[in-house]
């Protein structure tokens, strides 16, 4: 990427879009960038934290609402807005509130992975922009139903997919492009995160304050669990597993790199819980291969290795390389004169010849606040976001293939990219959950 390329697209990221405008539920007259763009963050936890932070320090952003439905985390999160941004942020319940009040532009949807699609298609139908963290969907056909929402309602849902904001991966892909690397030929993604042994906790009664029913939302009906509410990466009912939560970023980053390819034509995963034999429905390991008509891609999964890691601070932030053979989150991309190491994170690419010669690089800078800023651009300007739902919906349902094919009994699923379905009847019966009646995604969004 050129100097000048790197500031164009980083000013577009970053900055606002003076005299654009902001369309919630009702027509609304033109705002400048100068005027306050009203958010409010659905979900408090951890990741949903950073993000308000994140939001709440870009200029003219507040938070009028703090909704989660666990009543002391949200109040105590409303709290901390008012640190963050000097005015108070109300703490409710129920999302739908925030959804009835025509003063809220957008909503940052932080909750866990089932109520993803039925939070976005709420909110698009009450003519809110959405922010939606990963993975966006839970199945496929959630995924087309809020690609439906944001296009029947001309709505911006910008998915939580940082590196679509990263000059790093716009770089990248530009090195493929130019043939330097030669032709690719296989792309190893890794998402290899440390763990241990996996005990489910009996059920009991939900802590004071928490709205178990409204926390379980689509999901089957259960009684409360500690090892659910606390531990739900773990639980297909509400996530993909930390394939889902985790490989889904670096994944989107390997098909950003790729020019963003059509699905592959199949996909097969074998796995299981071979480090602990526990019984945790998700597997802690599982390896999964994605076949495109050129090259073929894998994505090796596991939560048992102590001695691989995450990317540190100077990695993210600073101008340190990470030690690509520990690090846990790499992408390798193996061309017929050249091999690509690139990192999420921030960490950036490398390109080697023979003898490890390093022939070209690109360090990167974390990418949460362009993304962010690029929402907050986007609920002003009207246009596309660089994550919008429907160009990263291929890189979540890699994730749904891989799962599916695990689920079904580590059996190779061909994958109808036109019609969204497989070739399995038992793959195809997961595409779609078993909603309840009051949470259900609509047929018709």
């Amino acid at each position: 990427m050129t100097r000048n390329t790197r500031r164009e697209f980083l000013a577009a990221s970053a900055t606002a879009v003076a005299a654009a405008s902001i369309a919630p539920a009702v027509a609304r007259a033109a705002h400048s960038a100068n005027e306050t763009v009203v958010l409010a963050l659905v979900g408090a936890g951890g990741r949903g934290q950073g993000l308000a932070a994140g939001f709440a320090a870009i200029p003219n952003v507040r938070f009028k609402y703090v909704c989660d439905c666990f009543q002391s985390r949200a109040a105590a999160m409303a709290k901390q807005m008012e640190k963050l941004q000097g005015a108070p942020a109300a703490a409710v319940s129920d999302m739908r509130k925030v959804l009835d009040d025509a003063d809220v532009h957008g909503v940052i949807l932080a909750t866990p992975e089932h109520w993803h699609a039925l939070g976005t298609i709420w909110a698009c139908q009450a003519g809110k922009d959405v922010y939606v963290e990963k993975n966006p969907s839970l199945t496929v056909w959630e995924g087309r139903k809020m690609i439906e929402a944001a296009r029947k309602y001309k709505r911006v849902v910008q998915a939580g997919f940082q590196n679509r904001s990263a000059p790093y991966a716009l770089s990248a892909r530009e090195y493929l492009r130019s043939g330097k690397l030669g032709k690719v030929v296989h792309v190893k993604a890794y998402n290899m995160l440390p763990g241990g042994p996996w005990q489910l906790a009996p059920d009991s009664s939900p802590p004071a304050g928490l709205d178990w029913d409204r926390w379980l939302g689509p999901a089957r009906l259960v009684p409360y669990n500690r090892s659910r509410h606390t531990g739900w990466y773990d639980w297909y009912d509400y996530c993909g597993g930390a394939f889902s939560g985790d490989a889904s970023h670096t994944l989107d980053l390997a098909r950003i790199a790729l020019g963003d390819p059509p699905p592959p034509r199949a996909a097969y995963c074998a796995g299981g819980n071979f480090a602990f034999g526990t019984k945790r429905p998700t597997p802690e390991i599982q390896v999964v291969t994605y076949e495109y008509p050129d090259y073929v891609v894998t994505c090796e999964h596991g939560t048992y290795t102590p001695y691989l890691r995450k990317s540190n601070q100077e990695e993210r932030y600073g101008r340190k390389w990470p030690f690509w053979p520990q690090n846990c989150e790499r992408i390798e991309i193996y061309g017929t004169k050249q091999m690509m190491y690139l990192g999420r994170h921030g960490m950036g690419w490398q390109v080697f010849e023979g003898d490890g010669k390093l022939v070209a690089e690109d360090k990167g800078y974390f990418p949460d606040k362009y993304h962010q800023a690029d929402f907050v651009d986007c609920i002003r300007s009207r246009r596309q976001p660089n994550g919008d739902i429907a160009i990263v919906n291929d890189s979540a349902n890699l994730i749904h293939m891989g799962n599916v094919s695990y689920r079904i009994g580590d059996q190779r699923v061909v994958f109808d990219a036109k019609a969204e379905r497989f070739d399995s009847e038992a793959a195809n019966r997961l595409l779609r959950p078993e909603y309840r009646e009051k949470y259900s995604v609509p047929e018709q969004v």
